[in-house]
């Protein structure tokens, strides 16, 4: 059985609070991306040698780890202590990049729990599903329905964000993402924590024209002055022709949203990773 875990962008990204647990509070609209990666799973024979009750292959855009950090392993083994399933092989294509800001490796974490709830008829529902999802990570709840949802808490707690403005049905959106990694931990430590006039989601039901001076993401600041080339990145998307441009999560994936389709973002961009696709 085979399914397509999909990407998010963050609409807005606002950190509001610190938590007593060291964590911090966050505001953000996650939007869900049609650029996947390939989920495959397929029972294992008896006679197979395998250490675990899981044995994975990762192909595609993936650096080399350990295989027991993968979150399509740790799905499985979280499910795995709940029920009964039999040893499995999966295969995990790799298209959404690593370390973006895009939410690929919660995707595949949260995708696999819903590929074993239909490979083995498990009837979890949403909820139950998404309760699991919450112990893999913050946002891996939100894709469980990947759709269009408020996140409050560190991410986790969500809630509908949609109407007739915050479809974007019909753009476009191109993603620039290039090879710099980010410190997530270093960034937060330059954000002093504040709750804006206008949540991302009141903002977010406005008129996409209006987002460029209302809608922030406060990770942009101290990431942009560490790596202005990221900056750089947003600017040119602005003169491309996008309506509205900003950096995915903590980065360092870069997304404009425009009206027709792009050109030239591939040669634009070169030597970044990049996608267009319509919304």
């Amino acid at each position: 059985m085979i399914t397509f875990p999909c990407c998010k962008i963050n609409l807005g990204l606002n950190v509001v609070g610190l938590r007593d647990d060291g964590f911090h509070n966050i505001e953000t609209v996650f939007y869900p991306v049609p650029l996947t990666d390939v989920l495959e799973i397929k029972k294992m024979d008896d006679r197979f040698p395998c250490v675990g009750d899981i044995d994975i292959h990762v192909t595609g855009d993936y650096p080399c780890g350990e295989d027991a950090q993968n979150l399509v392993v740790k799905a499985y083994n979280l499910i795995a202590t709940d029920f009964e399933i039999p040893r499995i092989h999966a295969h995990l294509y790799k298209r959404i990049p690593v370390k973006s800001g895009l939410g690929g490796g919660s995707a595949d974490g949260a995708y696999m729990i819903r590929l074993l709830d239909e490979r083995f008829r498990l009837n979890m529902g949403n909820a139950e599903m998404e309760r699991y999802a919450a112990k893999l990570g913050a946002d891996c709840p939100f894709f469980i329905s990947a759709e269009t949802s408020y996140a409050t808490g560190i991410g986790n707690i969500l809630e509908p964000a949609d109407n007739e403005y915050g479809n974007l049905h019909g753009y476009w959106i191109a993603i620039v993402r290039p090879d710099i990694a980010v410190s997530t931990a270093e960034a937060y430590k330059e954000i002093v924590p504040r709750k804006p006039e206008k949540n991302c989601r009141m903002i977010v039901r406005q008129p996409i024209e209006t987002w460029r001076d209302e809608l922030s993401n406060d990770f942009e600041g101290p990431v942009f002055r560490q790596h202005p080339e990221l900056e750089a990145i947003k600017r040119q998307l602005y003169s491309l022709g996008a309506v509205y441009a900003q950096m995915s999560g903590s980065g360092s994936a870069i997304y404009g949203l425009f009206t027709e389709q792009p050109q030239n973002i591939g040669k634009t961009f070169e030597g970044s990773f990049t996608a267009v696709m319509s919304l």
